[in-house]
């Protein structure tokens, strides 16, 4: 037995299998690109996982088509009103690429880290420094910069001139070297 999801696109529930076609409303994603929509279940192979995160699906979408032209017709009997209209949906063609753990995450990690030894390797990184600056946000700086001791506070300042250059950090931490100069 193979195995399948229910996913959610568009507001609307499907059942999908790897590698099946289907027709869903137009998506914004656009011809050729991939997407992950939301799974709600995941079964196959005698196991059913409510609602998992750690199975991610995988979607691509093929193309934008146009749906079966519906004709809509008003008749009044006895008063010659005829009125005739037509519609066709937009709608997008999905292939569901694959069903199966989250593949990405290793990947965005590796990255994560790249970027954290790129932007401040051991040698850039200044001494003194409060642990975990670099992915401190300008709030957090706020916060704990009046905890902090004199050293650790010049540190974190020739860091952000150096190499994060934020205006809201730069002005907390200056506030705050000037109140400890001042007492």
């Amino acid at each position: 037995m193979s195995t399948y999801a229910i996913i959610s696109v568009g507001g609307k529930q499907y059942r999908v299998r790897e590698g099946e076609k289907l027709l869903v409303d137009r998506l914004a994603h656009g011809e050729g690109k991939s997407f992950t929509p939301a799974v709600l279940l995941v079964g196959g192979g005698g196991e059913t996982h409510i609602s998992p995160t750690d199975i991610t699906v995988t979607a691509r979408v093929v193309a934008d088509v146009k749906g079966e032209k519906i004709r809509i017709g008003k008749y009044r009997p006895k008063n010659g009103y005829k009125k005739h209209t037509g519609f066709r949906a937009s709608l997008s063609q999905i292939e569901i690429e694959s069903i199966g753990g989250k593949k990405r995450a290793p990947a965005k990690t590796e990255a994560k880290t790249e970027t954290k030894s790129d932007s401040a390797p051991a040698e850039d990184r200044v001494k003194g420094m409060p642990s975990g600056y670099e992915e401190l946000t300008v709030a957090a700086i706020k916060e704990q910069s009046s905890g902090w001791t004199r050293p650790m506070l010049e540190a974190a300042l020739e860091y952000e001139q150096a190499h994060g250059k934020r205006k809201g950090a730069l002005a907390a931490i200056e506030s705050v070297l000037a109140e400890k100069e001042s007492d």
